[in-house]
């Protein structure tokens, strides 16, 4: 990661920029890990910039590192949660009135209305930041309003942006593509833990992983298909193993799947894994396997820093991580047959995709947070590159 830049005294009273978001901490998952990084790397960017952070979800007196001289941050949870909208709202207002900064950042399509509303009449451009699959179906009229009368889209891939213009009639060339980032200095190479793999049982095993929801919404993740190829895979490597990370009302299904099927000694779930301690879990595989449907997929990124090789599925925003297939296998996403054919292959160890340092120098190369800062940087100025 980058170095913590000591910032100039002689910062500017100018605010340049507001984010405005829906939580940044009151819940964890791909859209906060994402504004969290822009916020880590947003702070070493020089020129120094400064900026208002509207968060409505989150309880005032949560802590939160990102506070500094240059990121300012108003929090917005009550109950009833109306209220803090309505508190939010009032602020916000009085704020952009106030102090006209140079852009607005909309962190949700959710917040996209009240942010157009707020904005125009001022004459401030505003970008909206999309993620995934909110912006993947046609939007109502009023937030398709606000999205075609944002001055940029950001999404993370190019599927995502593909989705987004296919449903909702919008140009791609107002459509910019900041990837998510991967944090290297965490997410390193190293020993398969043995406690880890006596706590799972899985010594002299060949171990396959997934972390995903467990949710029966979220079948798209692949975790039944990956189980419906382990009979395959333990063809060819008796000694197989998988190991499912998460937690979600689908996992009886998936449990009761692999009892039909043969493979329930097989199947470990491990249930939910905080942060800090899936660095070991992910050094515990001898494969990352997720056939999924992604907007991007941060846990490929995570898999390949730690050295692990990857499976995606071919139709989705994995297709950037994974560099359409040069730094992994990319197959039919709801295809056993498939899956276990490329599981063999990465298994046996023969393809340059499987050697550990290789892959982590070609995924911190290009989604690295010294990257993930350069493409920020860029898209700053180009949102007002006469004033900054």
């Amino acid at each position: 990661m980058t170095k913590n830049l000591n910032l100039s005294p002689k910062i500017k009273e100018k605010t340049h920029h507001f984010f405005v978001l829906l939580e940044l901490y009151a819940l964890e998952g791909g859209i906060q890990s994402y504004t969290k990084d822009i916020f880590r790397v947003y702070q070493e960017l020089k020129p120094a910039y400064r900026a208002d952070v509207f968060v409505l979800r989150d309880s005032p007196e949560s802590l939160n590192p990102f506070e500094s001289e240059n990121l300012k941050f108003h929090k917005f949870k009550t109950s009833p949660s109306q209220l803090g909208k309505v508190n939010l709202a009032t602020a916000l207002l009085k704020l952009l009135w106030q102090k006209r900064p140079l852009h607005v950042f909309c962190g949700h399509i959710n917040l996209a209305v009240m942010i157009k509303t707020f904005c125009q009449p001022l004459g401030i451009p505003y970008t909206v930041l999309t993620y995934g699959k909110e912006v993947w179906e046609p939007l109502k009229t009023r937030e398709l309003q606000a999205l075609r009368s944002a001055a940029e889209i950001w999404t993370i891939s190019r599927y995502s942006r593909d989705r987004l213009c296919a449903a909702n009639g919008i140009d791609p060339n107002t459509v910019k593509i900041l990837p998510c980032a991967i944090d290297n200095n965490q997410f390193t190479p190293g020993p398969k833990q043995q406690e880890l793999l006596e706590k799972y049982g899985l010594n002299h095993a060949k171990v396959l992983m997934t972390v995903a929801r467990l949710w029966s919404g979220d079948i798209y993740k692949g975790v039944d298909v990956t189980i419906r190829a382990l009979p395959q895979i333990a063809q060819v490597f008796p000694e197989v193993k998988y190991l499912v990370i998460g937690r979600g009302d689908d996992q009886p299904r998936l449990a009761q799947l692999a009892q039909d099927l043969g493979v329930s000694d097989r199947v470990i779930f491990a249930g939910f894994v905080p942060t800090e301690q899936l660095i070991a879990h992910y050094r515990l595989a001898d494969a990352y396997i997720m056939p999924s449907q992604e907007g991007f997929g941060i846990v490929y990124l995570e898999a390949m820093a730690c050295g692990v090789p990857v499976l995606s599925g071919d139709d989705d925003g994995s297709s950037d991580p994974l560099q359409d297939g040069k730094l992994g296998w990319q197959v039919p996403h709801r295809n056993p047959e498939a899956v276990a054919a490329a599981c063999i292959e990465i298994l046996q160890g023969d393809d340059k995709r499987c050697h550990g340092e290789w892959l982590r120098e070609q995924a911190i190369a290009i989604f690295g947070m010294e990257a993930f800062q350069k493409q920020l940087q860029q898209l700053l100025l180009s949102t007002n590159p006469h004033d900054q």
